[in-house]
């Protein structure tokens, strides 16, 4: 196993302060660290940041200190931003999982405003804590692969304007994670947002860049209404279309109701997310998600390179 070295532990007692260091610290299972702010239950209950880049950015002329980028634990031997999501870290009884990578940057730091440049939002890196411990300045961490055979990872959107404003409850939404879940996925994130493309296209950036989804499932907005525009922000992040899946749910749905035929739902691929757009009503989300489920675990596959081809065998 690759190993690394705890050069810094920070943390911060409110949220907006500055880290500082200590020499050691307590890791709380699915929570974070003990005395830090940020810890919660949420995916980024530890923050990570390689050694080698701080110096790396120091040899700029920046003069930062340990925990000036908001960072957790500084770790030596390790290029966090190359290691895929899923990845695991070992230190004494401790298990941390990545769960993102990089984050958004919504007001630029004072680093940034000093040297142009910040890299916290691009080299650093979440994680959960699946096993807690005691860590200590000066421990060894050791990294374990990411499994092949890891359930798959979903997220949900529902894209409703009244459903934001209050005036809706969100049905679809829950009705997918359902339906993932009954089928071995795992749910790692649900987001209501309005009708705005623009919100929706940076969500589905940070879920596929960020976060590495296998699978990102949209509820809503792909009507003939001037505010459905979830196909156009699909199709504005896409890398690649995948359009037999949205064509097989309009040829089902198509049994069902003629109106299927006014669906501008759309499934694409971003990196190696699979992003696929389904109907605004619950009853048409059960029916076109359990029609397609049984058939995206082969695609996912091929995606995370487990299998070379959708290609089937004669018999």
């Amino acid at each position: 196993m690759k190993q690394g070295t705890v050069k810094a532990i920070c943390v911060s007692e409110k949220r907006g302060t500055k880290k500082k260091e200590i020499q050691e610290a307590t890791f709380v299972e699915d929570f974070g660290i003990e005395q830090d702010a940020h810890a919660g239950n949420w995916h980024r209950q530890v923050s990570l940041l390689s050694d080698e880049k701080i110096e790396a950015f120091r040899s700029k002329g920046a003069e930062v200190v340990y925990g000036d980028f908001g960072e957790n634990v500084i770790i030596d031997g390790f290029d966090f931003r190359s290691l895929p999501v899923g990845t695991r870290f070992h230190c004494n009884d401790i298990i941390l999982e990545m769960t993102q990578i990089g984050k958004e940057c919504h007001s630029h730091c004072q680093i940034y405003h000093t040297m142009g440049d910040c890299i916290m939002p691009r080299e650093g890196v979440f994680a959960k804590v699946v096993k807690g411990g005691t860590m200590h300045v000066g421990d060894t961490v050791t990294m374990e692969e990411v499994k092949k055979d890891r359930p798959f990872q979903a997220a949900v959107i529902t894209l409703s304007d009244s459903g934001v404003r209050g005036e809706r409850v969100d049905e679809s939404g829950p009705c997918i994670v359902e339906i993932l879940k009954e089928n071995g996925y795992e749910v790692v994130e649900t987001v209501l947002i309005a009708d705005e493309q623009k919100v929706l296209e940076r969500h589905l950036k940070r879920l596929a860049d960020m976060r590495q989804v296998d699978l990102v499932l949209t509820t809503g907005g792909t009507g003939f209404s001037p505010r459905d525009t979830t196909p156009e922000g699909t199709l504005a992040v896409a890398d690649r279309l995948a359009p037999g899946i949205a064509e097989a749910m309009r040829a089902y749905s198509m049994t069902i109701t003629k109106r299927a035929m006014l669906s501008r739902a759309q499934s694409v691929i971003r990196k190696n997310t699979l992003i696929v757009n389904l109907p605004g009503s619950k009853k048409a989300v059960k029916e076109s998600l359990e029609y397609i489920i049984t058939e995206l675990g082969h695609g996912l596959d091929v995606l995370r390179g487990d299998v070379s081809n959708c290609a089937r065998k004669d018999d």
